[in-house]
């Protein structure tokens, strides 16, 4: 359930970015509303403006950049493993016993649906 709440809130967040990719450097109440009705969000108009005064006068770039520094601080589990180099055997070992897979047709690989 933390998840899905988690997801909500990060589509006003992906809406501001999508708007600032398509060029719009500081959108506004309105670019955002529009993406996500777009997208079939129903739009709850006090967190567009929390997101909106959040992020006033400040680079998206700089946001961004200050966030990664903070994931790179993350510990990300694991305690090493294999050496690169046993590893990299172990790999070719594989793929090696794997056959190779034969092409799917289109109509296949899209499982009825077509693209045209």
């Amino acid at each position: 359930l933390p998840h899905v709440l988690l997801v909500k809130r990060m589509r006003y967040v992906a809406a501001y970015l999508l708007a600032v990719l398509g060029g719009n450097a500081n959108p506004d109440s309105a670019a955002i509303t529009k993406i996500l009705s777009a997208g079939g969000v129903d739009v709850d108009n006090s967190k567009v403006d929390k997101l909106l005064a959040e992020l006033k006068g400040k680079d998206i770039a700089t946001i961004l950049e200050e966030g990664r520094e903070k994931l790179s601080s993350v510990p990300t589990g694991g305690s090493g493993g294999a050496s690169g180099a046993a590893a990299g055997g172990a790999a070719e070992a594989v793929a090696e016993a794997e056959p190779e897979p034969e092409e799917e047709s289109e109509s296949e690989e899209f499982d009825g649906f077509d693209l045209f």
